[in-house]
């Protein structure tokens, strides 16, 4: 049972695109809509945005003051007869004054994000993401689904090529064309272009020593150490899921949280694994912590830190996954592997995740209810997933 976008925008006519992934996705998502019969208007916010929508006619650029935008939208809104939003992550300031707006207009919207479901899919969903989705969290609502299955999905032929060539882009015209929108609000600290490039830079010369040093460990994990281990996937620093869907300050802090319950209710046998975000390679580096922490901790030689492994086979060779609410902790329930969710995520629900405190996770992790899990998991393609990429096959192509 396929998703049918086209019906669910059936009852829209004019639809406003708001800030969109890096790269020509929203444009590809305009003229798709246009096909559709649709009216069409963009907000462009900054040089990045603009130079990925070339369809002039019919975009606008907000180059006013942050405190402005919401008059400016209503009037966008009433002028075009508005009657659905699309954008990209539901965080940031613009989307945020957006979505009040939209209450207040009793407009929709729909937000985008990468997949709840990797690889293949991407997030379009109504309402909000994450923390703000309207996902039930009851696990009987699932029990009592009928059954229904989801087509295979299709490869998403996404290029990482593609992915750092839009960012390239984005990050060049915003710097070029920051006169004309003097007053643009990011939605995270990011870097200046020129660090910017030299950390992806660093990214790439950091994933060829790793493919090297990291061998040993691999073969340890999947030998020695096989099911003697649990696996804490690390988010990227700045990501919203961190700073807006948890109560965590910083990935450092999750990670001496963790190390901290480790060292005093673990057994002595086991051992802990940090995965380290392979977005963040270049940016960020939690070595130092992690061995300063277990030291403190008492815990040296349990720990390990590792950026380059392949993730599903370290999935599948721990006793059960920490992730504060990365999508992480959907691919080890699919792979039967116990999860604890410190953050707010949307498969956080009794009978999937360990809802116990983080202590008593490593002495006894749980299991995981298969029906519960394939349920929820068809009903989450089925109502928030489309197969495609942002940066590679179109997926309402």
């Amino acid at each position: 049972m396929a998703r049918d976008v086209e019906k669910e925008l059936l009852p829209y006519k004019s639809v406003l695109l708001l800030q969109g992934p890096k790269g020509l996705f929203f444009y590809k998502l305009g003229k798709y809509l246009k096909s559709l019969g649709k009216k069409v208007y963009k907000v462009n916010f900054n040089g990045g945005d603009l130079i990925t929508y070339p369809d002039f006619k019919n975009s606008y650029n907000f180059t006013d003051k942050f405190e402005n935008f919401r008059k400016f939208l209503e009037n966008l809104i009433e002028e075009k007869e508005i009657d659905l939003v699309l954008m990209y992550g539901d965080y940031k300031p613009y989307h945020k004054v957006a979505i009040e707006v939209c209450r207040d207009y009793q407009i929709d919207w729909y937000v985008f994000e990468e997949g709840y479901v990797r690889p293949h899919y991407i997030t379009m969903e109504k309402y909000g993401l994450n923390g703000f989705s309207k996902i039930p969290r009851n696990p009987q609502f699932y029990l009592n689904l009928p059954n229904f299955g989801i087509p295979e999905p299709k490869p998403n032929e996404f290029r990482f090529s593609k992915r750092a060539l839009s960012s390239f882009l984005h990050y060049l015209f915003l710097e070029l064309l920051r006169w004309k929108f003097p007053h643009y609000k990011p939605y995270k600290n990011y870097f200046p272009y020129v660090p910017y490039l030299l950390c992806l830079l660093r990214g790439v010369i950091r994933k060829k020593i790793y493919k090297i040093t990291e061998k040993p460990i691999f073969s340890l994990l999947t030998g020695e150490l096989k099911k003697r281990y649990f696996l804490v996937p690390l988010q990227v620093f700045n990501d919203s899921q961190v700073l807006v869907h948890s109560e965590y300050n910083s990935v450092s802090e999750f990670i001496e949280e963790v190390l901290e319950s480790f060292s005093k209710h673990a057994l002595k046998e086991h051992f802990i694994v940090f995965k380290h975000h392979p977005v963040d390679r270049g940016f960020v580096c939690y070595k130092k912590l992690i061995k300063n922490l277990a030291e403190k901790f008492g815990i040296k030689g349990r720990v390990f830190y590792v950026h380059d492994l392949h993730l599903p086979t370290l999935i599948k060779n721990s006793l059960g996954v920490v992730v504060i609410n990365s999508t992480v902790g959907l691919q080890a329930l699919y792979h039967n592997i116990p999860v604890k969710a410190m953050g707010r995520a949307i498969y956080d629900v009794p009978g999937l995740t360990f809802q116990g405190e983080l202590n008593d996770f490593w002495k006894d992790p749980g299991t995981i209810d298969r029906k519960l899990f394939k349920n929820f998991y068809n009903y989450i393609v089925k109502t928030t997933q489309l197969n495609g990429s942002f940066w590679g096959r179109f997926p309402f192509e």
